[in-house]
């Protein structure tokens, strides 16, 4: 097998590999493959001996289940190289390694696996391949707050707010985001971006409109349904249009009076996000494997639920005001909303 991944693993899976030739495939000496356990065949995944990691701080905790969500993210820095190597790929396991365990402080890389824009996937947190191998539990990492008993994370190497990722990326990420999928039986619907879980750009507006696309392409590889939940908006400053309306008629109903309503995600309905993380204890989580960004002012999925409360409309309510700007738009009779109703509102 080349150093670079070349053969087509999906092609073999469709064209019915057989256990004894997918095991020989995957321990050929000088790589660290997986080895096949359910349908789904292993792409190549470098472990953290191959990287040359440092040993964590204390040993790892494994969640003693299968994970919920597999979730991308991306690293933003170091950022969109053209160097498409192994030996960039290892590099940045080690980069992104000693800015979480020097700098934030923790035992380990975060995130569970990495994927570079040459191609390479790494294993992160020591011991995730190993027990992803299995498929019975997994690792917990470090890179959804609040969500880390739950997930497993891919850090996808690139920053990809305004521009997409190279093909080879693309290509691994199908492939590791399928075996994943098939080891732990996660649903298409549960594939998610950082963004579904915390207040964050991650892992970028281009990555992140193409998840539907990924979800799709896993359950073609995989022959499942492909499912595609409804979302809380990530709305960030500059934005306009009507989510931003309704966010400011939900913030004032919270107390927030110095709001303006008028549709523009401006520096107050910022600051009237900040407060409200604040008062909320919702800390802030970023997805920036190699530096810190302040994110604070974004609103998300962990701060919808704080606004979106139950409004009855011809009350004159602000909160009745935001439900019928996004009834409104959806040409939907306007009706008694329940804190339920409103993310497929907004998600429209």
């Amino acid at each position: 097998m080349a150093d670079r991944p070349g053969f087509d693993r999906r092609s073999l899976f469709k064209g019915g590999l057989t256990l004894t030739a997918a095991t020989a495939l995957a321990g050929l000496p000088g790589h660290s493959a997986a080895a096949v356990r359910g349908r789904y065949p292993a792409p190549l995944i470098y472990s953290t001996d191959d990287w040359e990691a440092r040993p964590p701080r204390w040993p790892v905790t494994v969640e003693n289940h299968r994970p919920t969500y597999i979730v991308v993210h991306h690293t933003v820095d170091p950022g969109n190289t053209d160097d498409f190597s192994r030996e960039r790929a290892f590099w940045m396991s080690r980069s992104i390694q000693n800015f979480h365990m020097d700098t934030r402080g923790w035992i380990d890389s975060g995130q569970q696996f990495t994927n570079s824009r040459g191609g390479y996937i790494t294993e992160g947190r020591h011991r995730s391949l190993e027990i992803l191998r299995g498929g019975a539990r997994h690792v917990q990492g470090a890179n959804v707050g609040g969500h880390n008993s739950e997930v497993i994370g891919i850090e996808n190497e690139g920053l990809y707010v305004d521009v997409d990722v190279p093909q080879a990326l693309w290509d691994s990420l199908v492939e590791l985001v399928a075996y994943m999928a098939d080891q732990y039986g996660v649903s298409t619907a549960n594939i998610k971006g950082h963004r579904d879980f915390n207040s964050t750009q991650c892992p970028g507006d281009v990555l992140y409109a193409r998840l539907p696309e990924l979800r799709g392409a896993v359950a073609d590889e995989l022959d499942v349904p492909v499912l595609d939940p409804p979302e809380w908006p990530l709305l960030k400053p500059g934005d306009t249009g009507r989510p931003v309306l309704a966010a400011q008629h939900l913030l004032r109903a919270r107390g927030a009076r110095d709001v303006p309503t008028d549709g523009v995600f401006g520096p107050a309905t910022g600051a009237a996000v900040d407060r409200l993380a604040r008062s909320a204890g919702v800390a802030r989580h970023t997805c920036h494997a190699g530096a810190h960004a302040d994110e604070r002012g974004l609103l998300g999925a962990d701060l919808w639920p704080l606004l979106t409360t139950t409004a009855a409309p011809g009350t004159g309510s602000e909160a009745a005001r935001a439900a019928a700007v996004l009834t409104e738009t959806a040409g939907t009779r306007v009706t008694t909303l329940h804190p339920p109703d409103w993310k497929p509102l907004l998600a429209n």
